[in-house]
């Protein structure tokens, strides 16, 4: 099995390459016109910061967004319009950074979103609500797990989870030449599989994922949702890269899926 090419997306995808300019762009755009508190601290490392989106009276509650890359690349910066669904519904929306590989193991980067995830919610009263894709994805679910790094308080506050296109079990990333950076081995891949892992009582999760993904990713997805007991939303005609984009429309289903 080419593994891979198993996990490769922008080959598969028609002007795939063109994407991050495109994601860059319209975030600097909606970022120009949008009440946020940007470069927010959460820990001393240069790649601790999270933005955070404000609508225009007091917030319902707080959507974390955890962006993707294969736990490799991209920040927070190219995904800010991402918060226009829920800001329109009253919802903060915030997109914390974290350390890449190779500079982070992802067990490093698991604590690293726990601990973002508590600093958001000292800046935010009431629900919150867990979404983010890919990498991103396999980090929501994570921060699921009953063995997640949140005080029972934070974990409280959280509404539901949707991880989009989450990588739920790493036993194959680790045989992709991306594990030369990622360096997996055996006990991690256990440690930080969310679909190997106890899912938190109570936790809210609703699995999504594209409709036009590489195969792959549609065996994550369903893993998850199996090995969880929660549903799953295959999203019809999007690809990977183009399937969190309908969080810039407030009356999409996926926004719908992320509020309620």
């Amino acid at each position: 099995m080419d593994w891979d090419r198993a996990y490769a997306n922008a080959d598969f995808i028609p002007q795939g390459a063109d994407y991050p300019a495109r994601w860059q762009a319209d975030a600097e755009a909606f970022r120009a016109t949008a009440r946020a508190r940007l470069d927010l601290p959460y820990g001393e490392g240069a790649r601790h910061r999270y933005d955070l989106f404000l609508p225009d009276g007091p917030p319902k509650g707080v959507v974390v967004f955890i962006h993707g890359g294969y736990w490799l690349a991209f920040g927070r910066e190219i995904w800010s319009h991402l918060a226009a669904g829920p800001l329109a519904h009253g919802w903060a929306v915030a997109l914390p950074s974290y350390t890449l590989a190779p500079d982070a193991r992802i067990s490093q980067m698991t604590q690293e979103i726990g601990a973002a995830i508590t600093a958001i919610a000292a800046q935010v009263p009431g629900p919150i609500v867990l979404t983010g894709h890919s990498a991103g994805g396999h980090l929501t679910a994570r921060m699921a797990c009953a063995d997640a790094p949140l005080a029972p308080d934070i974990a409280a506050r959280i509404l539901r989870a949707v991880p989009v296109s989450p990588l739920a079990d790493l036993e194959q990333i680790a045989l992709t030449g991306m594990n030369a950076k990622l360096r997996l081995v055996s006990a991690e891949v256990a440690a930080e599989s969310p679909a190997r892992l106890r899912r938190r009582a109570g936790q809210d999760v609703l699995v999504w994922v594209g409709g036009q993904e590489r195969p792959a990713f549609l065996w994550q997805a369903r893993l998850l949702s199996e090995n969880w007991d929660c549903p799953w939303q295959v999203s019809a005609g999007h690809h990977h890269f183009d399937v969190i984009a309908p969080m810039t429309d407030a009356t999409s289903p996926l926004t719908r899926a992320l509020i309620g």
